[in-house]
């Protein structure tokens, strides 16, 4: 890999002496691969990890290794593919089970995937992501990862900071950046790098830093990580931080062997710089990354002024069921998820979501997924949804069909195909080796396909 001559002198410069190990990984060395275990699922998906290259001593679920994108485990969501060195951001995030979470810059979706987890699907996570294209595969990256507590909404951080004044316990803030820590994992970010490029990065996240702190609850915590190795948008933007919003305080972060810690020298010299995380691939078994932490230590002053001035909607019914789409849902619960509790039932258009608690007004965002998708109303009947099939467990459900892997191959492929049993006709959850992979009807015998046609493979 050829980097830019203006990129080495800048780090021949600020390395000095570590300068040719440095450069020498990033120009000869491959990148390493990694993937993350969800610990939401009932066991351990022992078939990948058997094939690990062993263990990342930073995050207890997480693994050195490829994973196939087209496994049982990573189709249903026990697994996600993860870079190593990123997965220290969600255990430094640290989230826990009942607070409400702002992932801001959420796509493609593993630090969200990895938040929930950590929060034990308890709570309420709100990813955001600004670009319509990457929050789809942010929506659908979470719902297969089978998480009930999440809103997967797509907007701008100055829109949500009118939604959400001092509301969120813990902020994540993966920013927009120059991207150089991902050179080797993606060489097309050379192509667009240029000398003052991390110095326009950086102000477009001191833009997004502002907007975070103002939905940031007093005593709450924002973590503000990169990708890149460029000090204008790491240790600069931290001191940013501290010298703009003195109730901002610095947090130690765990250096775990390999990490750095920042460097005060390629800021305003500020002792506190060091205790943010530097990842160096030179250094570590991964690629770049910079992590800072904040606590927020003073009770901030609410401008409700914004709130009273948005625009409420006075359909009091929006979200509703009709009498039949109530009926039509009881009937498929009782069937077959007797036990299963909904927070709230709301519906666009014809798809049924189960808003979680912590959110309640939702008119005003744009949002891909406000919540647990439950299924499709269609003419007298309701066809249960692939994200249900992954956030369920195999016990459940009232009705379940165990396949083998043979069956799952026709059903990812969508296919129809026979089972030997004598079963009543109706909804079952398809099983295959422990994993919930989705819903199929059974008609005499045959079970006929509902996987989605954009997944099938």
């Amino acid at each position: 890999m050829q980097l830019p001559s203006a990129f080495k002198t800048k780090y021949q410069h600020l390395l000095g002496e570590e300068a040719p190990a440095f450069l020498k990984v990033l120009s000869t060395e491959e990148s390493v691969s990694g993937f993350r275990v969800n610990p939401l699922k009932k066991v351990l998906p022992q078939e990948t990890i058997n094939k690990a290259e062993g263990k990342v001593p930073y995050v207890p679920t997480g693994y050195y290794g490829q994973v196939n994108g087209k496994s049982l485990d990573h189709v249903t969501g026990w697994l996600y593919s993860q870079e190593p060195s990123a997965m220290y951001v969600g255990e430094v995030v640290d989230p826990q089970p009942g607070e409400k979470v702002l992932d801001l810059c959420a796509a493609p979706g593993g630090k969200s995937t990895h938040l929930i987890s950590l929060m034990k699907d308890q709570g309420l996570l709100v990813a955001n992501e600004i670009f319509r294209k990457r929050a789809q595969v942010l929506a659908e990256n979470l719902e297969r990862w089978g998480t009930r507590h999440t809103v997967v909404t797509n907007e701008s951080p100055e829109e949500l900071e009118k939604q959400f004044p001092h509301f969120f316990d813990r902020i994540l803030i993966d920013a927009p950046c120059s991207g150089e820590g991902m050179f080797r994992k993606e060489p097309a970010g050379i192509e667009y790098w240029n000398p003052d490029y991390p110095a326009e990065c950086a102000n477009r996240q001191r833009k997004i830093i502002a907007s975070a702190v103002k939905m940031l609850k007093p005593g709450g915590v924002l973590v503000y990580s990169t990708c890149t190795f460029a000090p204008e948008e790491d240790e600069q933007n931290a001191s940013w931080i501290l010298k703009n919003y003195p109730e901002m305080r610095m947090e130690e972060i765990k250096a775990y062997p390999g990490m750095d810690h920042g460097r005060p020298e390629w800021a305003d010299g500020n002792p506190e710089l060091a205790k943010t995380i530097r990842l160096f691939p030179h250094h570590i078994k991964g690629e770049g990354h910079f992590i800072s932490k904040f606590c927020y230590g003073s009770a901030p002053v609410v401008d409700s002024s914004k709130k009273k001035g948005r625009k409420k909607k006075k359909r009091q019914n929006k979200y509703g069921l009709s009498k039949e789409q109530q009926q039509l849902f009881n009937d498929f619960r009782q069937t077959i998820i007797p036990d299963y509790k909904a927070n709230k039932l709301i519906l666009f258009g014809e798809q049924l979501y189960d808003l979680p608690a912590g959110i309640s007004e939702i008119d005003d965002l744009n949002i891909l997924r406000p919540g647990l998708h439950l299924g499709t109303f269609k003419k007298r009947r309701f066809e249960p949804s692939l994200a249900l099939a992954f956030a369920l467990k195999p016990e459940d459900t009232k009705k379940s069909l165990e396949i083998g892997r043979e069956q799952w191959r026709r059903y990812v492929h969508g296919d129809t195909f026979t089972i030997k049993e004598q079963l009543p006709n109706g909804w079952y959850l398809l099983i295959c080796d422990n994993h919930p992979c989705g819903f199929g009807k059974l008609v005499q015998g045959t079970v006929k396909n509902f996987y989605p046609k954009g997944l099938r493979f």
